[in-house]
């Protein structure tokens, strides 16, 4: 076989131009090759579906120990369900997931969307509102903070634990830098802790109780509790203000959706494949890989560029249209392989609720211009103005 031409690009991915607009670089990324090499950076990124989808599969060959695109985390992050593979992964995902599966989420999902419906009902009584407080950020909490048992003034200082842990996933840039102070008030928590101080019954104190029976390190009952509000917090919160903006902005799908409620699992995909939660994931390669005849070293450090998977041309028709009768459930949003979102199931009852609620009580809406927060790692919308509410 006869190995491409490297290519390579000086885009840098964590600029400020490029992450409040990802779309434009992304696609130039895209069609220059499968794998190109960011010079500004000196990290590979892979562009488009199939790769990604094959790399995110084959973690032998794409480690999760270089998750981070810094070695300071990386080390930092090192033997947690994050930063980790098979075998020790395995171990960690199994405490993870236990309260996470479908049988385990069952008996929420009433106490959800009775919490969605209060929200949005709530809004209606107001002439105008910002959707991401009112709305996507609001249920999220309620539901993930009780969840995992957290009481007191902490629940009041996670959303901004959260962006800064974030954050520190990209490069060492100023907004890692300015990160750090919150992000070790996280640690300090996490590392901290004590099982007896979240809520009876909760699955925190459950995760503290399978590490004092040694079904986990107990050392790591912290960093597992950090990526429960990880997998149900800020990619939740990005994922609902996402749909609510998405279907404010194509009202006729907004139509479709209130004529035909079954459809909203669909619309949640086709929000998480047109807007994903994450531009891009690290991942570092154990031997040389050859990606569509290009060959990508041992030892690099890898970005996986979710945004430019979830729109390549080449895998979804006419992707830059926003379609929910598409119902793309193979999107690369929630990850795949054994590294997929283990938090994806609470995701979608939270956003199913949320979505749910507000079809059946709005009849019609208009959206504002969406305010982005920069984040090295995650993209989410900081505030979405909603005006001219009709209620059904």
């Amino acid at each position: 076989m006869t190995t491409a031409t490297m290519q390579s690009s000086s885009i840098d991915i964590w600029s400020d131009e490029v992450l409040s607009d990802p779309y434009p670089a992304f696609t130039e990324l895209r069609e220059q090759a499968s794998a190109v090499f960011l010079e500004t950076r000196e990290v590979w990124v892979l562009t488009r579906y199939d790769a990604i989808r094959d790399a995110l599969a084959d973690w032998e060959s794409f480690s999760s120990t270089k998750v981070a695109f810094n070695p300071q985390m990386n080390e930092v992050l090192t033997g947690t369900t994050l930063a980790s593979d098979p075998p020790l992964h395995t171990t960690l995902r199994a405490a993870l997931s236990e309260n996470l599966t479908p049988r385990a989420l069952r008996g929420l999902k009433v106490q959800i969307d009775e919490k969605a419906d209060r929200i949005v009902a709530e809004l209606l009584e107001r002439d105008s509102f910002d959707a991401v407080d009112g709305l996507a950020r609001e249920l999220p909490l309620q539901i993930v903070l009780d969840l995992i048992g957290v009481q007191g003034e902490v629940r009041e200082k996670i959303l901004g634990w959260g962006a800064a842990a974030f954050n520190l996933l990209g490069p060492m840039n100023e907004r890692s830098q300015a990160s750090f102070p919150l992000a070790g008030e996280l640690f300090e928590w996490t590392h901290g802790m004590e099982g007896d101080k979240l809520a009876e019954g909760s699955i925190g104190r459950a995760i503290f109780d399978a590490g004092a029976r040694g079904d986990i390190p107990p050392e790591l009952c912290g960093h597992i509790i950090h990526q429960y509000l990880a997998a149900g917090m800020d990619t939740t919160i990005g994922s609902i203000a996402n749909a609510i903006r998405l279907l404010g902005e194509h009202p006729e799908q907004f139509a479709r959706l209130k004529a035909d409620p079954s459809l909203i699992p669909a619309a949640f995909n086709e929000t998480l494949r047109y807007e994903s939660l994450m531009h891009a994931q690290g991942r570092g390669t154990t031997r040389d890989v050859e990606v569509d005849g290009t060959v990508i070293p041992a030892g690099s450090q890898v970005g996986v560029l979710l945004y430019a998977g979830n729109r390549d041309p080449r895998h979804y028709e006419r992707p830059d249209e926003f379609r929910i009768e598409r119902n793309p459930v193979d999107h690369l949003s929630f990850g795949y392989g054994v590294h997929g979102c283990a938090g994806q199931g609470l995701a979608k009852l939270e956003a199913h609720a949320a979505i749910e609620a507000w079809c059946r009580r709005v009849e019609s809406y208009s959206v504002g211009t969406p305010k982005v927060k920069l984040n090295n790692t995650s993209r989410a919308l900081d505030a979405l103005p909603v005006f001219d509410v009709v209620a059904a």
